[in-house]
């Protein structure tokens, strides 16, 4: 069966293989070692002399720079964008430093703002109907609101 299968593709049915098993067991382990398998297939590729064991040493070292790659340059990147995943679901947060317009004025430090489609609620210094507001905190679900420069 494999007999007409050239050893490039052998190494490319491996990564298949350890992909689908990240797939199946996922734990970004096994995606870079399929990764540095099939980059060992497409050197095997390129260089069709490439003995069996300059394909092994390939194979470990590709492998090596695939988890490398992944733990000192994308794990790092993929943490700091949790720092925005953290205020996915406090929406408040995602409003500071955003201006709106009142649609109730503030009156003994609350009033009303339109953002968006909804309203939410503000503290701030009193200000008339329809003025400009930027927000400068929140406090549950309560915008800390100031006169927009």
């Amino acid at each position: 069966m494999f007999a007409s299968l050239a050893v490039h593709h052998l190494w490319w049915l491996l990564a298949l293989l350890l992909i689908a098993l990240e797939v199946a067991l996922p734990g970004y382990f096994l995606l870079w070692i399929g990764i540095g398998a099939g980059a060992t297939g497409v050197l095997a590729w390129l260089l069709p002399g490439m003995s069996l064991l300059a394909q092994a040493v390939a194979f470990t070292v590709c492998a090596l720079l695939a988890c490398a790659l992944y733990a000192y340059v994308l794990r790092p990147r993929l943490r700091r964008g949790d720092a925005a995943g953290e205020r996915l679901n406090r929406r408040g947060e995602q409003l500071v430093g955003q201006r709106y317009v009142l649609i109730e004025p503030i009156v003994n430090g609350r009033g009303r703002a339109r953002v968006g489609d909804g309203e939410w609620l503000v503290n701030g210094p009193d200000l008339p109907l329809g003025a400009n507001v930027e927000v400068i905190g929140v406090d549950g679900n309560t915008l800390k609101v100031r006169p927009a420069a």
